[in-house]
């Protein structure tokens, strides 16, 4: 870890090539907590290669690449006996970076060992703070506890024989592509002959969701309206992450392109514009496309902060636990996941479950209670928590931090970040040189520089993985 770290500090071009073993490292040290079973030691990736090649072509397996063989391990595990931070030595790092004037005076900050669970600093720690996308790790958790890792959201086409009429029903994947929604046409269209099946119409159902919404902050380049049926989280380029522009009605868009994607494989469709309809119950299936599993999508929620993705999942959440599919029922199902972990919820509100919207309040102390129970052998559920944090200097929203201080932090620190006009926040974890791992949340508010903030945020993290504190 030390030497994958020198080599990102020494040799910032090649960082692709030595931040992979930073990664593996951290991946290993943040359970030895270990992370058992399927996701030891790589297997995990071969199981989702392997399941990918699957769904290209229909399967319904709900578990495939079982018996790959795991690769050797890339660091060993580390000693569970390896030496405690001091909590009085740790405050002494702690208070001067958190006073800098870059954070304003609003700052709050919990720092836990997620070996013992033992909280080793607090400042503010039970009071709410608008989170910004560090929310994303509650959407997280929750949603991995509700649903699982191998949870997978479902696109499906069925037949209304009575109106001759093909019904693509949205199932909340907005990672879906064209090109996953061409293969389905052409798995729907071998269906439809195989049943001798003439002309027909094509419709789109969207009633998963209690209704189609907009964010309240609106649809912009940071997210698309909220629908269970859409291309690519509607983007209008040939973007998969960040800001891009978006539609205005992405279900529409896909019924269209399904539509045409049908009349390509042969499908005789008649009729203009794709009509909105739901689906008869016990309408018969033609085919399906599943997506990537849960901890894949939390993965990829966290590493690019995708806003589309976090309220997806949250939707998911919601109905798994009989609620409504809509912001308020978002705000009752991961209430309700917390209450079930035994999180805190004093000075919590959830407004929503990407951090776009400021009214939303999270406390320190749940992102820290949060990552030391994902952190917990005895739930690998949630070990996508730890897989998908952005790694300090090399991948996702970290990619172009922890430069300061000749990047002593890039490849020890795996973090989410929040950030919103005046507000910048990062949640995550650091291994100590001793080799413990300390899961961490700092919050500050009323921020006036947000790029001076995200600098001040990455010294204290920084702090935690080079600080010899006893």
């Amino acid at each position: 870890m030390r030497r994958a770290a020198e080599l990102l500090r020494r040799h910032r071009a090649v960082w692709r090539l030595v931040a992979g073993s930073a990664a593996a490292g951290l991946a290993v040290a943040t359970g030895a907590i270990a992370l058992a079973g399927p996701w030891d030691a790589g297997q995990r990736t071969a199981e989702r290669d392997a399941a990918a090649d699957a769904e290209r072509y229909g399967s319904d397996a709900e578990r495939v690449g079982v018996t790959v063989p795991a690769a050797d391990p890339v660091l060993a595990p580390l000693d569970a006996a390896a030496r405690e931070s001091s909590p009085a030595a740790l405050e002494r790092e702690l208070v001067p970076l958190l006073e800098n004037p870059a954070l304003g005076d609003h700052v709050t900050a919990a720092v836990v060992d997620v070996t013992t669970g033992a909280s080793l600093y607090a400042k503010g720690a039970r009071s709410g703070r608008a989170p910004a996308s560090t929310v994303k790790l509650i959407t997280a958790v929750t949603a991995l506890h509700a649903l699982g890792p191998d949870h997978r959201l479902t696109t499906t086409a069925v037949l209304d024989a009575e109106e001759d009429r093909v019904i693509l029903v949205g199932g909340g994947d907005v990672t879906l592509t064209d090109d996953d929604l061409r293969a389905l046409a052409e798995r729907t269209a071998e269906a439809l002959a195989d049943r001798g099946a003439g002309t027909v119409r094509v419709g789109y159902d969207v009633s998963r969701y209690a209704r189609e919404e907009d964010h309240p902050i609106g649809v912009n380049t940071n997210i698309a309206p909220i629908t269970p049926l859409q291309i690519n989280e509607g983007r209008l380029d040939d973007s998969t992450k960040g800001p891009a522009p978006r539609s205005t009605d992405p279900a529409a868009d896909a019924a269209e392109a399904f539509a045409r994607h049908l009349a390509d494989a042969g499908v005789d469709v008649k009729g203009g514009a794709a009509a909105r309809r739901t689906a008869p119950e016990g309408a018969e299936r033609l085919a399906r496309h599943r997506s990537a599993p849960l901890s894949s999508l939390v993965e990829r929620m966290l590493t690019n902060s995708d806003n589309d993705l976090a309220e997806a999942i949250a939707r998911a959440t919601a109905v798994a636990t009989g609620n409504d599919a809509d912001f308020d029922g978002v705000r009752r199902a991961v209430t309700g996941q917390l209450e079930e972990l035994g999180l805190p919820l004093g000075g919590v509100r959830v407004a929503d479950a990407s951090g776009l919207d400021r009214h939303g309040r999270i406390t320190a102390r749940l992102l820290t209670q949060a990552l030391a129970t994902a952190a917990d052998p005895a739930r690998p559920e949630l070990r996508a928590i730890f897989t998908g944090l952005p790694i300090a200097g090399f991948s996702g929203t970290l990619a172009g931090r922890f430069d300061e201080s000749d990047g002593a932090g890039a490849g020890l620190v795996r973090a989410k970040t929040g950030t919103l006009t005046g507000v910048n926040t990062l949640a995550g974890t650091a291994m100590t040189p001793d080799g413990r791992v300390l899961a961490f949340a700092f919050m500050a508010n009323e921020t006036t520089n947000a790029g001076e903030a995200e600098a001040a945020l990455d010294a204290a993290a920084t702090a935690l993985a080079t600080c010899v504190c006893h």
